[in-house]
């Protein structure tokens, strides 16, 4: 009983975190920018001209938001929605294997994205041009997060799928 309290203290933490960040901290970033999209909502990646045009048109205020509040949520959110996962996969994929692959995949996107963090930190202190190689890294980063949280995702997505069928046929 005090898992399942805890798991589900996480799970909550996670989703106000999350939603702090996309419907509050994001937004106000964006705006801050120009109306560009910062680096955490660009799974595609981005070019050393795209950074340093989103860099050249972040006011100061904006930066302030970056690397304080919206820095400290992401500091936050990893750990929390790995941690959401890892529960989720431990209760609803009943493969060992699988299960543990998939735990896997969690925990490399999670160091991802603070790899990613560590980086866009960096970018958004770097005075003058960003060389394109901080960009690269950045951006590299944020792509193999993406990718690892939509495998993680939607991984999650089917296995949620099969556990209400097998549900279904226990009946």
């Amino acid at each position: 009983m005090p898992w399942r309290i805890l798991y589900w203290s996480v799970f909550i933490a996670t989703g106000v975190v999350y939603g702090t960040m996309v419907f509050g901290t994001l937004p106000a970033i964006s705006k801050g920018a120009a109306g560009l999209m910062p680096f955490d909502m660009r799974p595609f990646g981005y070019s050393t001209a795209d950074a340093q045009t989103f860099l050249d048109a972040l006011t100061d205020k904006a930066l302030a938001l970056y690397l304080g509040p919206q820095h400290l949520l992401d500091t936050a959110f990893p750990a929390l929605f790995g941690l959401s996962l890892f529960g989720a996969f431990l209760v609803f994929v009943p493969h060992r294997g699988l299960r543990w692959a998939l735990i896997l995949v969690t925990l490399f996107a999670v160091t991802a994205d603070y790899v990613e963090n560590a980086r866009v930190a960096r970018m958004l202190t770097h005075k003058g041009l960003v060389p394109g190689a901080i960009v690269s890294a950045a951006s590299q980063a944020t792509v193999t997060k993406s990718i690892l949280n939509t495998i993680a995702m939607m991984s999650l997505f089917a296995a949620l799928g099969f556990a209400i069928l097998r549900k279904r046929k226990a009946r």
